[in-house]
């Protein structure tokens, strides 16, 4: 690292901070997150997989581990678990048979819409924390920095599928009575 820009103190301190506020974030994510799902018998890593599976319309198991930051295997096992309980299937495509493709099943899709139906902002810390920011100054932190660094670590293609999920949410959900309801693509009417 010649000619660099920062001093050693700079740079640990920075590493210490951002690796300490994501641990107290991710405790506090974590518990919310299980507790979300719990009603469905799902572990995070299955919901993961399974919101994965919805906004990429056939992915593949590289493709789950890549944008779901989990090892090949964790993404396999996980699938084939998903697999087992009807919700997902697995496929080979003609002309890519070394990879192995998944989708959701409609229960699979039936129980993403129920959880998404069943959120209760007020069950989620990171959610209750930044609300006196909204309070304050009328949105919800965009975290930009956050996001800056992350497609530093992981590149421009987790971003545009972390992008494209917010996205299928703004144009294909409605808030109806107090709960997210997905919009049938036919009639444009909430399903």
């Amino acid at each position: 690292m010649e000619n660099q820009e920062f001093s050693m103190k700079e740079a640990m301190l920075f590493s210490q901070r951002i690796a300490q506020l994501s641990k107290a974030l991710w405790k506090a994510v974590e518990k919310d997150w299980q507790q979300w799902i719990k009603p469905f018998n799902l572990n995070i890593n299955e919901h993961h997989i399974l919101w994965i599976a919805y906004h990429l319309k056939g992915a593949s198991i590289s493709d789950v581990a890549k944008f779901g930051v989990m090892h090949v295997s964790t993404a396999f096992n996980f699938s084939k678990k998903l697999e087992e309980r009807g919700l997902l299937k697995f496929s080979k495509k003609e002309n890519d048979k070394r990879n192995t493709y998944i989708e959701l099943t409609e229960q699979g899709e039936e129980i993403l819409l129920k959880l998404m139906e069943n959120y209760q902002p007020k069950n989620f810390l990171a959610f209750k924390g930044a609300l006196p920011l909204k309070n304050l100054y009328g949105k919800f932190p965009e975290i930009l920095e956050m996001m800056a660094i992350i497609r530093n670590i992981y590149g421009e293609d987790f971003m545009k599928i972390f992008e494209r999920s917010f996205h299928n949410i703004e144009c294909d959900f409605v808030e109806e009575d107090g709960k997210i309801v997905k919009i049938s693509p036919d009639t444009k009417e909430p399903v």
